[in-house]
């Protein structure tokens, strides 16, 4: 049996919303009330973001700057969702399986727990497999570094993927 793991990181710093910009603040997809959100080419998912590179990375698919660059006009304001489909795509198409995926996001505020749930059924129903098979953790930074004074976040992932 061919089971491999891949790990993933992602941060952004964060900016304030304002009148212009009211980007939404999103995580595994799900809008999350702050008065932040991301400086990012896409949507700025650093969940998502930190996701895919564990999927790629597992699959050696390279990750997600080479598959979806940033320089490339086309993924501008992209809803990291698609880049997660696409992903997964990719893995149906190299024989590959997902096994679990271990999620841990770092962040001082606001608070993530409320919305865990939600989050694991919206990766599960993207990336069609059962609920149970993902994890999600939040953690804050002790108020150290750029987390810690609430001017970044920063995600890790792992998933494992077995051959089909």
């Amino acid at each position: 049996m061919d089971f491999r793991v891949g790990m993933g990181y992602d941060s952004h710093r964060l900016t304030p919303n304002d009148d212009v910009n009211q980007s939404a603040f999103l995580l595994a997809g799900i809008p999350i009330p702050f008065n932040k959100h991301c400086i990012a080419h896409s949507d700025g998912d650093v969940l998502i973001h930190a996701l895919c590179d564990a999927l790629l990375g597992a699959a050696s698919l390279k990750d997600i700057g080479t598959q979806f660059p940033d320089n490339d006009p086309s993924y501008l304001n992209c809803a990291s969702s698609i880049l997660l489909s696409k992903v997964n795509q990719l893995l149906q198409d190299n024989f590959w399986l997902i096994n679990n995926i271990d999620i841990t996001i770092v962040i001082e505020k606001p608070k993530i727990a409320p919305f865990i749930d939600t989050m694991v059924i919206n990766l599960a129903t993207i990336l069609n497999i059962n609920a149970d098979k993902i994890s999600i953790k939040a953690k804050t930074n002790e108020k150290l570094d750029a987390v810690g004074h609430e001017e970044a976040v920063v995600c890790y992932a792992i998933a494992s993927i077995i051959k089909n």
